[in-house]
């Protein structure tokens, strides 16, 4: 069994339940529609270059340009993004605090959200003052899974990839930490995530 000294959350899908659906079910009553405007206009690519460093204007101007029939519902994205976000996934801040108290432990965050809103995320969850440091893709100008975000978290904190681990809920994002010899666990649950830290004798 490695010599785990380090843990890396996510945030979004991990600690923090979003998703733009809780929004836009307020705002598109038929499910169809709203799911052709997510994945047809409003859409994760779309979403991930904010994450990226892009600035929330140039976004909306993009996005209005191209399609200003659905200038309103576009606008609407950023404007009231907190209603994507449907409080702390308790399950998985209950372990965060319980590994808190192993002073063995480092615990780090790695998350893809835009500069301009990741502010207002630490004025919400008082959690995310919690971690020993923290990596924020939009304020890095770039995202998981791109191999720099990797680099810069494990070179600016001194962490040695063997004996860290990282928790995403996104398949693509663990498998390019993998590619650092980072072991990995993808998350699907709180219940999931405790057996598998039992596993490495940190629960």
């Amino acid at each position: 069994m490695k010599n785990i000294k380090n843990i890396i959350f996510d945030l979004g899908g991990v600690l923090i339940d979003w998703n733009p659906e809780y929004l836009y079910k307020k705002l598109i009553e038929d499910e169809t529609q709203r799911k052709w405007f997510l994945e047809t206009i409003c859409t994760n690519d779309w979403n991930e270059k904010q994450d990226a460093g892009r600035l929330i204007k140039e976004a909306n101007n993009e996005l209005t340009e191209k399609h200003p029939a659905y200038k309103d519902l576009i606008l609407t994205y950023y404007e009231r993004w907190e209603e994507m976000l449907n409080g702390p996934i308790v399950g998985t801040v209950d372990i965060f605090r319980t590994l808190k108290t192993n002073e063995n432990l480092n615990i780090y965050a790695l998350t893809n959200w835009s500069a301009e809103t990741f502010p207002r995320a630490l004025q919400i969850f008082d959690f995310l003052h919690w971690f020993d440091g923290r990596v924020v893709s939009g304020e890095e100008m770039t995202r998981k899974p791109f191999k720099e975000i990797y680099e810069t978290i494990l070179n600016r904190f001194n962490l040695v990839a063997e004996n860290t681990i990282f928790i995403d809920d996104n398949l693509r994002n663990i498998d390019a930490a993998k590619q650092f010899g980072i072991s990995c666990i993808h998350f699907s649950s709180p219940e999931q995530l405790r057996e598998e830290l039992t596993k490495y004798n940190l629960l």
